[in-house]
């Protein structure tokens, strides 16, 4: 072969050297592209999610921060919302809540003392219903009463809790404060030994 053609076969054989490096080399980048992408969207979701949690952790801290100077945050608790109530921050919401804790409370609280005033002065004499010839003493305390109680007795006491809720009303916590009725036997001209009296009646109820 004359030197010129062995200089082009050479040339040719380099070139295809190159082709067949490139050749081998184009997967390897083609997956470190691919690491490198997967890489910033996994970084991409964990800011995502590091922002929604601290979103989420300042939302609850406003919303304790809205309500931890209301009645009801006593020692040793303090402000105590484990189920996430009050995570909005809404105010309504809140007042609602308070309403109706504060309506359950007070009927618990006469429960209890309908249970253990007759253990402890006695009961009522007379008939509770003549015509089943049944005595205010034959009704056994607690539980045990509900088998005793004729159902004229049990339609007098839906009709009287019925005659109290639409008596009252429903927007105490809207028009004013939840659960004044007007009718305030826990109150004080002194504003600290009111709210302790406040704070009373709320801690008893629970």
């Amino acid at each position: 072969l004359e030197p010129t053609q062995l200089r082009v076969i050479a040339t040719e054989g380099s070139a295809a050297a190159s082709v067949r490096g490139l050749s081998a080399t184009a997967p390897t980048l083609a997956t470190v592209a691919a690491v490198l992408a997967s890489a910033g969207v996994s970084l991409a979701g964990r800011r995502n999610r590091a922002a929604a949690s601290t979103a989420a952790t300042l939302s609850q801290v406003v919303a304790c921060r809205a309500f931890e100077n209301e009645l009801g945050v006593q020692s040793p608790v303090g402000f105590y919302d484990p189920v996430g109530f009050t995570a909005d921050g809404d105010v309504a919401a809140f007042r609602r809540r308070r309403s109706v804790e504060l309506k359950h409370g007070r009927i618990s609280m006469l429960a209890c003392m309908g249970y253990m005033t007759p253990e402890i002065t006695g009961k009522f004499p007379g008939y509770l219903s003549p015509s089943l010839d049944l005595k205010f003493s034959d009704i056994p305390n607690g539980l045990a009463a509900f088998s005793k109680m004729p159902a004229l007795g049990w339609a007098q006491i839906a009709a009287y809790m019925g005659f109290v809720e639409l008596s009252g009303g429903f927007d105490d916590y809207r028009t004013g404060t939840p659960g004044d009725y007007g009718w305030k036997a826990l109150t004080s001209s002194d504003p600290a030994e009111r709210t302790k009296k406040l704070q009373a009646e709320l801690a008893n109820g629970r």
